[in-house]
Order: C-alpha cells, then structure tokens, then sequence
C-alpha cells in the first residue's frame, strides 16, 4: 500500500509540475499568494476543522515543492470561527484587511460563511467554501463560492430516494438544529415529502443543546417509520444514542454528517444509520484509497468528503492563478476562478455554474461491520435532480 501511496503523490506532484510549466508564456509578477483559512479548529465541529487544516495544508506543500504556479509560491493561516457566524465575520474582516490575503477558504458551516457576504463585498475578495451547502450561499455575492453541493439537491434525494424509494418509509420523525444551515435542509426536504406524500412530524433544538430527552419523548409518540436528524457532528450521535437509552427501535437516518467518523465513532449502535453522501472513498479505487490512507496517518482518523473538499479548494486556487495573465490580484483571482473549466479533483468533477455554485449527484451509505458501505440495492444513476 505504501508504493500506491507514492504513485499517488508522484501523480499530483507531475500535476503541479505541468501548472507550473504551462504559464511561461505569461506575464506574472510572481511572489507569495497568500490564503486566509476560516475553520473551527475548536467546539463541536473541530473535526471538520482539523481536516480542513490537513486538507489545505497538504495542498499547498505539495504544490509548493513542486515549484508553484506561475512563478508563485502560497501559504495559509487558518483562524479558529468555531463556525460561528459572528466570530467568522472578524476572521475574515482581519483577512480582508490584509491586502496581502488573495482569497479567503471557508468557513465550514453556511450560516458562517453566509455572515460574510458584506465583507467579500466591500474588500472585493472571493471565499471559495469546501463545505457550504444552504441553496442561497453562493448567489448571495459574486465574490461566493463552494464545492460541496446544494441542500436542494440533497434534501429531495433524502426525501424521495432514501426514505420514499429505500427504506419504504411513509411517517418520518424530523429532529433539527435551528441554525441557517438546519432551515435550509428541512426547507428543501419539505417541499419534497409533501410531493411524495410521505407523513412528516418536525421538532427543532437550540445549537449547543445536549439534552435531547423531551424531543424524543415527543416523537416516539407519534410512532413514525423513520427517525431523521438534520445536523452535524456530535448532536447526531447524542440523539440517536438518547433515542436508544429511551428503548425506541427505530431506523436512525441522517443529512448532513457526511460519513462522519466523529458520528460513527460515539454512535451505540453503528449499524443502525443510513446517511446521504455526495462522496464516497471506494476501496476499489487506488488513487483514493492512497488519499485515505494519507489522510488517517495525518490526522488519526478516517477522512470524510470534507477535509478532500478543502484540499480540492487549494488546488483550485492554483488553477485559476495559473490561467490569470500579468500580476494575481483579487479581481483577477475572482475572475478566473469563476471562469475555469470543469476541473477533476479528489472528490469528483467540478463546475461551476454562474451563481458560484456547483450541483453534485447523492448516494446512500451506512455501516456495515464499523465501516462506511455504500448500500446496494438502489439504482443511482437515476438519482439525479
């Protein structure tokens, strides 16, 4: 496994070696790009932040030592959010005011990154999200944009495919997180139970709350088919663990971990959860295996389609800075990041579309045997929106 891991990163390196290569033709001033980082390397989503570190970090050595881009070099500081909206918006003012600072990557959460809009306004400086998903983020302003795919696509495929198609399901209990990002992903799923006429009972929790024992009260109650908990990290796994301590048997379903080993490691009963995920590390292939295996050394543990989402965004950034002729600037960084061509990172193709967004297809995934599967017995291609 070692060698497939070297051919891996002799592939990326050759990569970088040809972006570096192909702008001799162009003017450019050269010097360092700087990038603001926004993550929560602390609270409850430090998971995620800890993978955004690695995956960005791991980007930019790597195309670092292979001789930049264009005659630049780039370097990162990652600022702790938290994810929260209010302390991301300092982050990325103290960024923005930094001349030096060329783009802005992050925040993890989309009412974070949604809290910067005003400030990539008036600095005219683009954030590129590895993980924001609520539907209005991107076209909130030109300077936004993401990778990870839109919660009115992800939304429907829950509602649809994994409860009305998969599981068969008809009563689903809905427990969610009243954050932005939590009203984003109940707003588009609504929409399309009611077209599947799937029977639907919402209760709502503060962020931060850890005593879950009312709302499962309140659910088990209306005895539904499904249990469904829109939410991050640790919350996912204290509901279902509560729900449970309380003797409720009941399908666990989840939107929005994402394959998260900070899910699956505090679950009770791991094999009792099926999730929605735009990515999936496949053990039959090679090149992501080696990328997954470099990951769990770095970080001690499993990665997720985050920390490849964040990687993926360094390399991203180069490739606009590579198709920019004379000096990066923001506008110019803006413009050609907006403007380049489908790009095949480590979690899949991506495009953007013209409000900075891209659209990714859904899968349905749970443990079997205290691994991540994606679950047969579903036709995927046509799950599509």
């Amino acid at each position: 496994m070692k060698k497939r891991v070297l051919a891996l990163t002799l592939t990326f390196v050759m990569a970088v070696s040809a972006l570096a290569g192909c702008g001799g033709d162009k003017k450019s001033e050269g010097g360092v790009i700087k990038l603001g980082g926004l993550a929560p390397l602390t609270g409850q989503y430090s998971e995620y932040g800890e993978g955004f570190d690695i995956g960005f970090n791991k980007a930019i050595d790597e195309i670092n030592e292979a001789g930049g881009v264009n005659g630049y070099t780039f370097e990162i500081e990652i600022k702790d959010t938290q994810s929260e909206p209010v302390t991301t918006s300092t982050m990325a003012t103290a960024f923005a005011e930094d001349e030096e600072v060329m783009a802005l990557l992050g925040d993890f959460s989309s009412g974070a990154c949604k809290a910067t809009a005003q400030i990539c306004d008036s600095y005219g400086i683009l954030q590129l999200s590895p993980t924001a998903s609520a539907s209005d983020y991107a076209a909130m302003s030109k300077y936004f944009f993401g990778i990870m795919g839109r919660q009115d696509v992800e939304a429907p495929f829950l509602a649809k495919y994994v409860l009305k198609e998969y599981l068969k399901a008809q009563k689903i209990a809905v427990i969610r997180v009243d954050s932005d990002w939590g009203k984003s992903c109940y707003d588009n799923f609504i929409i399309q139970a009611e077209k599947e006429g799937l029977d639907v009972t919402v209760e709502t929790y503060a962020t931060g709350e850890k005593d879950f024992s009312s709302l499962i009260t309140k659910m088990q109650a209306e005895n539904p088919d499904v249990l469904v908990v829109m939410d991050q990290g640790d919350p996912v796994a204290d509901i279902f663990n509560q729900a449970d301590a309380a003797g409720w048997k009941i399908q666990h379903v989840a939107l929005g971990p994402g394959t998260s080993e900070q899910v699956a490691g505090r679950l009770n009963d791991k094999d009792n959860l099926i999730v929605t995920s735009p990515f999936f590390f496949d053990p039959d292939d090679a090149e992501l295996t080696a990328w997954a295996e470099w990951f769990q050394e770095a970080a001690d543990f499993a990665p997720t389609i985050h920390p490849a989402c964040a990687y993926d965004c360094v390399y991203l950034i180069a490739e606009a800075v590579k198709n920019i002729e004379g000096e990066v600037t923001r506008d110019s960084l803006r413009d050609a990041l907006a403007e380049l061509p489908e790009y095949k990172g480590v979690t899949g193709s991506i495009k953007f579309e013209a409000d900075g967004d891209i659209k990714r297809n859904y899968m349905i995934c749970g443990i079997e045997g205290g691994e991540w599967k994606v679950l047969e017995g579903f036709e995927y291609g046509a799950a599509g929106f």
